[in-house]
């Protein structure tokens, strides 16, 4: 999947190139026009004296394409950017930035839908994975899951807190045949043998400790702090059902 900016890609190289359009006064690109950039790049577009301003189209040499509102040459509100991968944004901008809220769709057809900063996905968004349908819906933090979320799978889902992209702490099952598994994930960490340094080699695995079995519940977020940016959740058990004790379910980390 594809997440890289369009600045990698917008280098103008310091020279105008050649144009036809419209003029002001004092000789400036002003109005619509078409430039070809000494690098085989092209704008066709509005013109605000001698900047890209306005609508307009920006298609690069390696095939990528920009259809939007421009500022200051730089792109600025919606528009809409084709990468060369296949990949697509169709959003806001903010200083030749993704930001405020877009979609992104990937070349394997995942999508993220929500809001970004800085390039980045960032505050509440939904990301899909097309193959499984499933999807996280809850905060990002600069492009990984943080805080409050819910993941979504087929027959299930998992309500609770995230860190650094996987669940962590206090959080709870809920299965569509009508009950709910509540527990915490916990971070256990394993030795994995002596490294060449004579030193052990730690790593650190997620584990699920299941508690109670209810029946579905309320789940709402009583408290969110925006220092730490973490949540304190609250269930309230409405009915109770049975449901096997051996009874788990995997979650579906995305990356």
């Amino acid at each position: 999947m594809s997440d890289v900016g369009s600045e990698e890609f917008d280098n103008e190289q310091g020279s105008l190139g050649e144009f036809e359009g419209d003029r002001n006064e004092a000789g400036e690109r002003h109005g619509q026009g078409k430039a070809v950039l000494p690098n085989g790049d092209t704008y066709q577009g509005a013109y605000e004296n001698g900047k890209r301003c306005g609508q307009g189209t920006y298609t690069f040499k390696n095939g990528a394409r920009y259809i939007g509102e421009w500022y200051m040459n730089l792109k600025h509100e919606q528009g809409t950017f084709y990468y060369p991968d296949g990949s697509k944004y169709e959003g806001s901008w903010v200083d030749d930035q993704r930001q405020g809220h877009g979609v992104y769709t990937y070349p394997n057809g995942d999508t993220f839908d929500g809001e970004w900063l800085h390039h980045q996905r960032h505050g509440q968004g939904t990301y899909r994975h097309h193959n499984t349908g499933s999807q996280y819906m809850g905060t990002w933090i600069m492009g990984k899951m943080e805080s409050s979320g819910e993941l979504i799978h087929q027959n299930h889902r998992y309500r609770g807190n995230f860190v650094n992209n996987n669940p962590s702490g206090p959080g709870k099952y809920v299965f569509d045949i009508g009950c709910e598994q509540h527990g915490e994930y916990v971070q256990i960490d394993q030795d994995k043998g002596d490294a060449e340094d004579d030193e052990p080699f730690i790593t650190t695995t997620l584990k699920w400790k299941p508690k109670t079995v209810t029946g579905l519940s309320v789940w709402t977020n009583e408290k969110h702090s925006a220092t730490s940016g973490t949540s304190i959740f609250s269930f309230e058990s409405q009915t109770y059902c049975r449901l096997p004790l051996h009874c788990s379910a995997a979650v579906c980390v995305i990356k």
